[in-house]
């Protein structure tokens, strides 16, 4: 029931398991990648903050995190993923509670003017990142429950209400508008693959997008001498030669790193504008320092290796046996690729700065083991896979059982 295959039967068991290892060796090679790419952005800043101690203190706490990885994406596809339909709202009571905690002051952790962190003693947290898992999970588990019902026009509000108040914890509690939205377009794309009115659904996303618009029109204009920070990144997104020494300071010098490393790179570790021009080249400018020191065809390898984990995501999704399984591993695709793009997009000032990370490659333990996570979601969808003697469906037909 709820969109989940029935069992297959003797004929079913004579069918191949499929297991996508195409996707693990990409997760692999990208985590591997991110960890010689991070030691190079971070060695110079590491010495900064161990007072020339070691420039291995970043690498160290990260490859620590990439272990865990491993041994998640090795171990957690071996469990079945139709779990979370049960644990769904768990799974999101937890998220909206993790971040509501930051706002407690024995719990709440501050760091660069910003309490966005869970300090648990043991390990300090991004709850916000949670939220993410959370939309992933809980708005499929939402479709399936409503069934028909999802026609109805108090359904599509119910879907947008699940999303929205994740986005909305994530932008009250921790103050993080980025990852509030990169959560509302993960939630927005889960609806609208599975929302059976595409028409009326993207109406209604047009007219909300303009709506925004408009709004953030009007706050620029009537708001130019405002204070607010966010605000400021939009004004010296606008103006960038009127703000290189100021809040645009971070994506100029990124600017300037890319253009110095031109087609092949300046060769690896032969960063200049890591050395104290790029605060902390580890975290979201990391793809500056991978064009300046690998140059174009580096930072090609690299949206090479996102494309093809987002390729095998879409390939999983379109195959998966079920339902459930199709929309979580769809919005795993949504979240990798829209955090992808707005990551490089802010490197390249296409858009205001976000502060959103590259996955699988900046620095930060929390957003890494849960991406993984996602992916390891993925795996495990795709371990209930079945193809006819043992070969995939080249097609691309998805397997989904109608709802008993």
């Amino acid at each position: 029931m709820f969109g989940f295959g029935k069992k297959n039967g003797k004929r079913g068991r004579q069918n191949a398991r499929y297991i996508d290892y195409p996707l693990i060796v990409a997760t692999i090679l990208l985590l591997a990648y991110g960890l010689v790419m991070l030691y190079s952005a971070s060695y110079y800043d590491a010495l900064r903050v161990t007072k020339l101690k070691s420039d291995l203190f970043y690498l160290k706490k990260q490859l620590l995190y990439v272990i865990a990885a491993l041994f998640v994406i090795v171990i957690l596809p071996r469990f079945s993923y139709r779990r979370l339909f049960r644990l769904s709202w768990l799974v999101y009571l937890v998220a909206f509670l993790a971040m509501a905690a930051v706002r407690i002051p024995f719990f709440g952790h501050q760091s660069h003017g910003s309490t966005r962190w869970l300090d648990l003693r043991i390990v300090t947290l991004q709850p916000s990142e949670f939220g993410k898992l959370a939309v992933i999970v809980a708005v499929p588990a939402v479709v399936l429950r409503l069934g028909d019902k999802i026609e109805k026009i108090w359904a599509l509000f119910l879907l947008f209400a699940v999303v929205g108040v994740q986005a909305g914890a994530c932008m009250v509690f921790t103050d993080n508008m980025s990852t509030a939205i990169i959560i509302a377009l993960i939630g927005v794309a889960i609806i609208f693959i599975a929302y059976p009115k595409p028409k009326l659904l993207a109406g209604i996303i047009g007219a909300a997008a303009a709506f925004s618009a408009l709004v953030l029109w009007v706050i620029v204009q009537f708001n130019a001498s405002n204070n607010n920070f966010r605000l400021k990144r939009i004004f010296s997104w606008l103006s960038p030669e009127a703000s290189r020494t100021g809040d645009g300071w971070q994506v100029t010098q990124g600017l300037y790193a890319i253009g110095n490393g031109g087609l092949l790179g300046k060769g690896f570790g032969n960063s200049t504008q890591k050395l104290g021009w790029i605060p902390e080249p580890q975290n979201d400018m990391i793809f500056s320092i991978v064009c300046e020191e690998l140059g174009i065809l580096g930072a090609g390898i690299l949206i090479g290796l996102l494309v093809y984990i987002v390729f095998r995501l879409v390939f999983i999704a379109k195959n998966a046996p079920d339902l459930f399984g199709s929309l979580m591993v769809a919005g795993v695709a949504a979240h990798i690729s829209v955090q992808s793009i707005l990551n490089i997009c802010v490197t390249l000032r296409v858009i205001p700065a976000t502060g959103v990370t590259l996955p699988l490659v900046s620095y930060g333990g929390t957003a890494l083991l849960l991406q993984v996570f996602e992916l390891a979601i993925a795996l495990s969808v795709s371990r209930r896979i079945r193809f006819p003697q043992g070969e995939p469906d080249r097609e691309g037909r998805r397997r989904v059982a109608a709802a008993e």
